[in-house]
């Protein structure tokens, strides 16, 4: 893990400490910088849990990640620089799937003066940490919420419009043996929609955007808009000019893309 290189990539600029305000800038940074993005598992490409792999992937190479290689690389970061930071085992959409969800998520908390929640791994996620202690908070145009629930879990509640709408967390060490077998899951399984679907976010200051199948999304303080994709030379066009991630090859997708498309909406 090279810091200088990851903080170069995110923009971040001056001498950084372990307190709030370089957290808060490291996560906001990260989120503009690096796209949240699963084009891997749609290329076949194994996808590991080594953050190693992420920091080639990601800082080296200019691409974005999913949760697993997001988080991952920012927990690397944010230890280089001396937060304490907790890996921990995490489930989207637990309150909906139950059990199963368990591992598809891999959560941090930062310890400071308080506790805090910090993920760049979500996609439409919070964009700063958020204290670990039962609340809502507004971050630009939206309120997040979190909830201790009674079985020992925190939940993190999302904007009500945004793609995974909240996940869950307990304040134990993380289970990296079952966080693998899930991105194993995740990567491979007819069923996983990173599998069906091709899925890419990014932040900016005013906005969030959101690129399933062919779909562009655009979330603002104004509301949503979307507009579809009509071509593999636009979808590669798009993936560079909207989220940064530059990868001509991306053009082979489309068939799929466009077929996944005709599947679900018709046309």
């Amino acid at each position: 893990m090279n810091l200088s290189s990851y903080l170069d990539r995110i923009g971040f600029t001056g001498q950084p400490q372990a307190d709030l305000v370089t957290l808060r800038r490291l996560q906001i940074g990260h989120l503009e910088h690096i796209a949240y993005e699963n084009l891997d598992v749609q290329f076949g490409r194994r996808v590991t849990l080594n953050p190693q792999d992420a920091f080639d992937k990601l800082v080296i190479s200019g691409r974005g990640g999913w949760c697993y290689e997001m988080n991952g690389l920012f927990r690397s970061a944010l230890e280089s620089i001396g937060f304490h930071v907790v890996p921990m085992t995490g489930a989207v959409m637990r309150a909906q799937r139950g059990p199963s969800a368990v591992g598809n998520h891999l959560v941090l908390t930062v310890e400071l003066e308080q506790t805090y929640l910090v993920d760049v791994g979500l996609g439409d996620g919070p964009r700063e940490p958020i204290p670990l202690r039962e609340g809502s908070y507004q971050q630009q145009w939206r309120t997040l919420r979190i909830e201790r629930l009674d079985d020992g879990w925190w939940r993190f509640h999302n904007d009500e419009n945004a793609f995974a709408t909240s996940f869950d967390f307990r304040s134990q060490p993380a289970d990296w043996d079952l966080l693998a077998e899930k991105c194993n899951w995740l990567q491979t399984n007819p069923e996983s929609r990173f599998v069906q679907n091709a899925i890419c976010f990014r932040h900016t200051p005013d906005a969030i955007f959101a690129l399933v199948g062919r779909v562009l999304k655009t979330f603002s303080q104004e509301g949503i808009t979307e507009r579809l994709i009509n071509s593999a030379a636009e979808y590669v066009e798009t993936l560079s000019a909207t989220f940064g991630v530059r990868l001509p090859q991306a053009a082979d997708l489309w068939s799929a893309i466009a077929g996944r498309h005709r599947a679900l909406f018709g046309n």
